[in-house]
C-alpha cells in the first residue's frame, strides 16, 4: 500500500505551482514590454512573434539544461531593462544593426563568463547594497498587488484572505500549499464569476514561425546597445537572480551562469530576441516555497512551460491578455512577499544600511541614466555613498 504522504512528498505538486506561478508572471507583463518595445520600434507582427518564440523556446531549453547539470533551479528569461533599451533604438538603428548588437554582446558575455571576471566582480559587492537593488525592484510587485484591490477587490481579497489564512495554519499548509490554494481561487472565481473573454473565438495563428536574420555590424549601434545590455544582464539582471538564489541557500555558478548567457544570447540573437539572463522574480517565485533539495525541479517544469509556450506563443498570448490584470498581480505579489521581507532585512541591517537604503531608493525610482537601468545605478550609488560614509561596514565584510 503506498503511503499518501509519501507520494506527495515524491510528487512535485509545490515546485509544479511555482513553476506556473513563475510562468505566469513571465508571459504577462514582460511579454507586454516586448511588444510595446517592438512596435514603438516599427517591428511587424512576424518579427514580435519571432522574437517571442526565441525568448522563450530558447531560455527555456537552457534552463532546463542547467537546472538539471548544476542540480539548482536556474531560471533564465530575457534582460527586460534591455527590451526597453532596445525599444529606443530601434527608431533610429535599423533591426539588422540590433540583431549584430545582440550578436557582440553576447561574445562579450562569453569571454566576460570564462575568464571569471564575473564572479569576481560579484564577490566583491557588498550583501545589504545588492538586496537594497533587489528590494527596489521587487517592492513594485508587491505594490502592484496592493494596487490590485481597487481594480477588483472581490477577486484579489478572496486570494489574498485564502494565502494568509493559509500561512497562519502550519499544519494545514504543509497538505494544502498557500499558493496552490491562491491558484484554484483564483481560477475558480475567473471561470464562474462572469469574467469576459472566454466565450471569444481565437481565428489566429497557433504555432509561431521564428525567423532568421542577417546581422548588420556598425559602431552606432556597438557603442549604442553592447556595453549598456551586457550590463543590465549582469548588474541589473543576472545580479538580482545570484543574490536571490544565494539568500535561498543555493551557490549559483557565477561564471557558468554569463557563459550560458553569452552562448544563448548568440542563438536567440539570429531569431530576433534581446539577450538572455539570469531572471530574478521568476527564481524568488521557484524559491518561494517547497523542499530546498526539490527548487531545480520547479525550475524544470518551468522551463518545459516557456518551451511550450514559445511553441504556441500566438495563442497563448493571446489568452493572458484575456486574463484581469489583478490576477497575475496578486498571484505575483503573494508569491514573492517572503522575498521582499528577506530582502528588506538584509538591506537594512548593522552593516551598509546607508548604501542598502540609496540602492533601495535609486532602483525604486526607475529613472535610466544613459539609457543604462535604474537597478545598475542603485548599485553604483549605494556602493559610492558606503565608501563615503560607511567605510567601517567594508572592514566588517
Amino acid at each position: 500500500m503506498v503511503d499518501s504522504n509519501s507520494l506527495a512528498h515524491r510528487l512535485p505538486v509545490i515546485e509544479g505551482a511555482n513553476a506556473l506561478v513563475a510562468f505566469l508572471f513571465a508571459a504577462s507583463a514582460p511579454v507586454a514590454i516586448i511588444l510595446s518595445a517592438g512596435i514603438r520600434g516599427g517591428l511587424t507582427e512576424a518579427d514580435l512573434a519571432s522574437w517571442i518564440f526565441a525568448a522563450f523556446a530558447v531560455n527555456g531549453m537552457l534552463t532546463v539544461l542547467m537546472s538539471v547539470v548544476f542540480r539548482q533551479p536556474l531560471a533564465f528569461f530575457w534582460t527586460i531593462p534591455g527590451t526597453v533599451l532596445v525599444g529606443a533604438a530601434l527608431p533610429t538603428l535599423g533591426f539588422a544593426e540590433v540583431i549584430g548588437a545582440y550578436l557582440l554582446t553576447g561574445g562579450l558575455l562569453v569571454v566576460l563568463g570564462l575568464t571569471g571576471w564575473v564572479k569576481q566582480i560579484m564577490d566583491r559587492l557588498p550583501m545589504p547594497i545588492v538586496m537594497g537593488m533587489v528590494a527596489g525592484v521587487f517592492v513594485q510587485f508587491g505594490l502592484d498587488w496592493i494596487r490590485a484591490f481597487e481594480s477588483d477587490l472581490f477577486l484579489v481579497a478572496a486570494m489574498t484572505v485564502t494565502f494568509f489564512v493559509l500561512t497562519a495554519m502550519p499544519r494545514l499548509q504543509k497538505k494544502v500549499p498557500p499558493m496552490i490554494a491562491v491558484l484554484v481561487v483564483g481560477t475558480t472565481i475567473l471561470l464562474f464569476g462572469g469574467y469576459g473573454g472566454a466565450e471569444g473565438s481565437y481565428g489566429g495563428p497557433v504555432l509561431a514561425a521564428p525567423r532568421f536574420y542577417a546581422p548588420e555590424f556598425s559602431v552606432a549601434a556597438a557603442l549604442e546597445l553592447v556595453i549598456p545590455l551586457a550590463i543590465t544582464v549582469m548588474a541589473a539582471q543576472n545580479a538580482q537572480g545570484i543574490v536571490i538564489l544565494r539568500s535561498a541557500g543555493h551557490k549559483p555558478p557565477v561564471n557558468a551562469i554569463t557563459t550560458a548567457c553569452g552562448l544563448a544570447s548568440l542563438v536567440t540573437a539570429m531569431v530576433g530576441s534581446v539577450s538572455s539572463c539570469l531572471t530574478g522574480p521568476s527564481n524568488a517565485i521557484l524559491t518561494s516555497g517547497g523542499s530546498h533539495d526539490r527548487h531545480w525541479l520547479a525550475a524544470v517544469i518551468l522551463g518545459g512551460m516557456a518551451i511550450l509556450f514559445g511553441i504556441f506563443a500566438p495563442l497563448v498570448t493571446n489568452l493572458l491578455i484575456a486574463t484581469p490584470t489583478a490576477f497575475l498581480s496578486t498571484l505575483a505579489g503573494l508569491a514573492l512577499l517572503r522575498t521582499l521581507q528577506g530582502a528588506f532585512q538584509t538591506s537594512f541591517g548593522p552593516t551598509f544600511p546607508l548604501g542598502g537604503l540609496i540602492a533601495f531608493l535609486v532602483t525604486l525610482a526607475g529613472l535610466p541614466i544613459f539609457n543604462i537601468g535604474a537597478p545598475f545605478w542603485g548599485l553604483v550609488f549605494g556602493v559610492i555613498a558606503s565608501l563615503m560614509m560607511e567605510r567601517d561596514s567594508f572592514t566588517k565584510v
